[in-house]
């Protein structure tokens, strides 16, 4: 009894008291400890079982497997599995539920398989805790066909399988399907619980589907399980990620109780839109209320300064880390200065922080300070950082790509045919730009040049007619963005092409006059469409909003509010 509450010491001194312990004494007290997290106490009675000659039988085993396997051990609970089976103990359903969350763990997929195979020869395959186990394995080793197969072939699909299944599309970025099983699972009359809500937001987050976050939304209120702080934070993450800040700060103040995640979410939030003083304040509003910052907490912090060139800020974060909080500053700590100091433009000073850092410096912090001379055209500086790149990362086409980037704006085509036959040579291919857009709660995708959609005539020839008055209204197009040597006018027809103008006027046709229009863009939206869609904005009378791949930029009026600092 004292264990299954909790009371592990009442037990402890119940257990102590017995004379003859007999297996199911040793079994109550070991799944105490294991269910507890408390594992490492769990072994030393299982060890200490069979040096008083009881022999553990196969609830034992199940018990410690189980206990290492949900307290994130999954090395040792596979450990503990095989010599399970050398002790000639067979396992059952229950063992197998127990150890697959260690292979999933562990991305172990051929140990995971093996496991399956065992249960189909045991007969329990089709066992329903077994089955979900199974999903969940499949799914976060990455083979989802496999998750699917079984989710498919289930007869009775319950919460948890569908959970499993959406969570596991979600954990392998296939965003599209999770998002689809959800609906399917809402067809199907299955009604979602808290685990549905916390592993569909982050898939609506990244798909930036406004509509249906607040459809969710909806439905947490309906139901009443708002108070939930894990919901909570997930809806404020969801609202950030989709671009809209007051929903997300209005989720923030509602929360009966914040934790770290709460406050990390809505500072980062704030980050993305560019409000860096909003997140100083929200930071000092923390501090007063004795929460305690962690290492995430502070990329989310120093990243909103660096979106916001308060440089000094950064400065005095960074230091009190250690100095007020006792957190080394880590990896990512020291890819958010650089990323600080390069935006800034202060492109010497980072490289010599960068030369002092403790740590041997990683390819995230060199892509930086590579991205930071890309921004400010720094090609001596670039090229030695690029060296650094192609030595840590030679098969990151990314890092080509942005000297690339550099020597075609310089004019320095006889380089750029260098870097682009260096990259043929090693099969690298750049990543295409991509832009989306929701109508409707439908996703519509555009690739640079794209002339697959049905509408793409109407598009361009939109886009053609839009051009002219966007001339009239002073916009140049800025041709130093085309990284071909061509013509100034086919650069011009080029810089059409590109995915976030596609997906913008593809908004601007299949909705009503005055409709806000929200933008996903996978890469770091260039300086010529930056411009555009201030211009284009202004001309439309529409609020534009584009989520690139650092920041979001809200288009209205012809002005946009990074204050063109991005």
């Amino acid at each position: 009894m004292y264990g299954r509450c909790g009371r592990l010491e009442d037990a402890r001194q119940v257990f102590d008291k017995i004379s003859e312990r007999d297996v199911v004494s040793w079994n109550v007290m070991i799944g105490g400890y294991a269910q507890n997290g408390r594992c490492n106490e769990a072994m030393r009675l299982f060890c200490q079982m069979q040096l008083t000659g009881v022999l553990p039988n196969l609830v034992t085993w199940n018990a410690v497997i189980a206990g290492y396997a949900q307290n994130g051990n999954g090395e040792e609970a596979l450990k503990l599995f095989g010599q399970m089976q050398l002790a000639g103990v067979k396992p059952n359903e229950v063992s197998a539920a127990s150890v697959l969350p260690a292979c999933a763990q562990l991305k172990a997929l051929q140990q995971g398989k093996a496991i399956h195979g065992y249960a189909i020869s045991s007969g329990f395959e089709s066992n329903e805790v077994v089955e979900n186990a199974l999903i969940d394995m499949y799914a976060k080793c990455g083979s989802t066909e496999d998750a699917c197969n079984i989710f498919g072939a289930m007869s009775n699909k319950t919460v948890i399988s569908w959970n499993a299944m959406i969570a596991g599309y979600a954990h392998c970025g296939h965003d599209d399907e999770g998002l689809r099983c959800f609906q399917q699972m809402h067809l199907a009359g299955m009604k979602p619980n808290n685990v549905t809500i916390v592993s569909v937001l982050p898939i609506i987050a990244r798909l930036a589907m406004l509509q249906q976050g607040k459809e969710i939304h909806n439905f947490i209120l309906r139901n009443g399980l708002e108070s939930h702080i894990v919901l909570g934070n997930a809806l404020i993450d969801m609202y950030a990620k989709c671009g809209n800040i007051r929903l997300a700060q209005s989720v923030f103040d509602q929360l009966s109780a914040k934790d770290i995640v709460s406050w990390t979410a809505i500072i980062a939030g704030h980050g993305m839109q560019g409000n860096g003083e909003q997140a100083v304040a929200l930071f000092s509003q923390m501090q007063q209320s004795g929460m305690k910052p962690d290492h995430i907490f502070f990329v989310a912090l120093l990243s909103a300064c660096s979106h916001s060139g308060l440089v000094a800020k950064g400065w005095q974060y960074f230091h009190a880390m250690r100095k007020d909080y006792g957190i080394t500053p880590r990896m990512e700590h020291y890819a958010c200065m650089v990323d600080l100091l390069g935006r800034a433009g202060c492109l010497d000073e980072a490289e010599e922080f960068i030369k002092k850092m403790p740590l041997e410096p990683s390819a995230a912090v060199w892509g930086t300070m590579l991205g930071a001379c890309r921004i400010h055209s720094n090609i001596e500086i670039g090229e030695c950082v690029a060296e650094c790149l192609f030595n840590l990362k030679p098969e990151t086409a990314g890092y080509y790509v942005l000297m690339s980037n550099m020597y075609s704006a310089a004019g320095r085509w006889d380089d750029v045919a260098k870097v682009r036959k260096t990259m043929r040579e090693q099969g690298l291919q750049k990543n295409p730009g991509c832009a989306w857009i929701e109508i409707k709660n439908k996703v519509y995708a555009f690739r640079v040049g794209d002339r697959s959609q049905p509408q793409s005539e109407a598009i361009y020839a939109t886009l053609e007619n839009l051009a002219a008055q966007m001339k009239e209204e002073g916009y140049v197009p800025d041709t130093n963005f085309v990284l071909h040597d061509v013509e100034d006018e086919e650069k011009e027809y080029m810089l059409c092409g590109h995915s976030e103008k596609l997906a913008i006027i593809f908004g601007l046709i299949n909705t009503c006059s005055g409709t806000p229009l929200r933008i996903i863009k996978n890469l770091r939206v260039c300086g010529d469409c930056h411009n555009a869609t201030k211009v284009i904005s202004k001309i439309v009378g529409r609020e534009i909003t584009v989520r690139d791949a650092n920041r979001f930029h809200h288009f209205k009026d012809g002005l946009c509010s990074c204050g063109d600092y991005w």
